[in-house]
This record gives C-alpha cells, structure tokens and sequence, in this order.
C-alpha cells in the first residue's frame, strides 16, 4: 500500500525559501470532538452538536491583497452554496479534485499547484487577509488551478461534496490546541475523518501534517481508527515531495522540533 502510495505521490520538488507566518497560520480547530483520541466524549461532557474547522482571528487585509480580491476574486473564489458543486465547470476543466482545510496564507497550496499542474485544489480558509494573500500568489504565479471557497469547510464536506469525489485531501499544521482542556477544539476528530473519507474516491489519499508531537499521534490514532482508511507506512509516512518546507518550518526544525506527515488512502 505505502509502496504503490509512494510512487503515485512524486512531483517535482521547487527549492526556493518559502516565507510562512506564525504558527497561527495552520488550520484553525474544530470544537467537533471529545478529549479522548478516538473522539468519544468523556462521562459527563456532552458530544458538541456541530463542527467547526475554524476559529476566527484578527488580522489586517493589506492592499495588494485587497486588490487582489478585486481583480482575482471573481474568478477564483466561489460562493457557497448548499447544493452539490459542479467541479468541471467551476475549474473549466475535468481533472483528480484535491480539497484542501485551512490553508493559512497561501504559501505552500500555491507552491503544491504549481507543481502539480494537472490537479485542481479547492481550498478552504475563513481568514480574510489569507484569502487575499493566496489570491495575490495565483496572479504573481499565474495559477489557473485553484478555487477558494471563504467558508467553514464542515459546511463545505456537508453540503458540497457527494460521497466519492475526491482524489486527495490535505490538512497541513491545524491549530494544535496545546493545553489538554482544549484537546476537543482540535480539528482532526473521529467524526470529521468519517466524513472525509466518505468523500475520499477508493485509492483517495488523506495528508496531514503538524509540528506538534502530541497531535501527531492523535492524528495516526483516530485516522488508524476509521476503518475505511488505510495507513501507508508502519506508523507516520515520510514526507510526500510536493509538500514544501516553510521558513517557519525549517526555523523549527533547526532548533531540534519535529514534523510529523499521516497519510492514509481509502480502502477499495
């Protein structure tokens, strides 16, 4: 499996730096699950009604963002909408549909979509200075092969996106939510993993990735716990080419701090 994954999963590798915000930048958390790994609500909590892959944040939309969202918005963000999306006519053309939470401010989805022509990346981020910053790289790169949608991406999976129809799916240093009373906020839980991988085309693959020890092994654990899932290596998979090492991330690393990539495929 990881084999057949690993061969499937090489792109050309661009070296140049590239320049990521704080730590803040990673999707933010959900408020979807439990404290225990596996998403079960502890006794006497009661399970959260709703999902969110999101908490807002404060930030200033600079104007060559803004602008960017005048000149490039038009075209390249799309209104929600709770109907089934039409991915061929919103990308003008058929090709494998890669959806992508919470991309911060742009810097390694634009890198991925440009090394990855023939993919198409719908990409979800509620943060407004984000949006404009992935706008402004899709101009300065002259990329054709992103959508953004400005949107809790649950309402998204929910409402846009039928069983199947995805061929990949990338959430890249999601806010960890360090203190343990905080745990439920985190994103990747047991409910919103079952809904991605319904999502998931058989042989789909799902790719995550923090900096952060503790939510890494909750990552291999709940994913490991979705039985339409399959792990690609023994534990955590080795980092897939076409994800870029950030400045923050580099910085990190050389100062003794661990990543950590968890990438599964659906089953057959």
């Amino acid at each position: 499996m990881g084999q057949r994954l690993g061969a499937n999963l090489q792109w050309p590798t661009v070296t140049e730096p590239i320049i990521s915000p704080a730590p803040e930048h990673a999707a933010a958390a959900s408020p979807a699950a439990a404290r225990s790994p596996d998403g079960t609500p502890p006794p006497g909590v009661a399970y959260p009604k709703t999902i969110k892959s999101f908490v807002r944040r404060a930030g200033r939309t600079t104007t060559g963002q803004a602008k960017a969202f005048e000149d490039l918005g038009p075209r390249f963000v799309l209104p929600y909408a709770a109907a089934p999306l039409d991915a061929a006519a919103a990308f003008g053309r058929s090709a494998p549909l890669v959806l992508e939470i919470g991309f911060g401010m742009g810097e390694a989805t634009a890198h991925i979509a440009r090394v990855r022509p023939d993919d198409n990346f719908l990409c979800c981020e509620v943060h407004e200075p984000g949006v404009g910053a992935l706008l402004k790289r899709i101009g300065e790169q002259g990329l054709t092969n992103i959508r953004i949608l400005q949107h809790d991406a649950v309402e998204v999976i929910d409402n846009m996106l039928p069983s199947a129809c995805l061929d990949g799916i990338h959430i890249f240093f999601p806010d960890p939510w360090h203190k343990k009373k905080h745990n439920k906020r985190r994103l990747i839980q047991a409910p919103l993993v079952a809904k991605l991988a319904e999502r998931l085309k058989p042989g789909g693959y799902l790719h995550c990735a923090t900096d952060w020890q503790p939510y890494a092994d909750q990552m291999l654990q709940v994913l490991g716990a979705e039985p339409m899932l399959a792990n690609t290596a023994e534990g955590f998979a080795p980092q897939p080419d076409y994800r870029p090492l950030t400045k923050f991330e580099n910085r990190g690393l050389r100062l003794g701090h661990g990543v950590w990539d968890v990438v599964f495929v659906r089953r057959n």
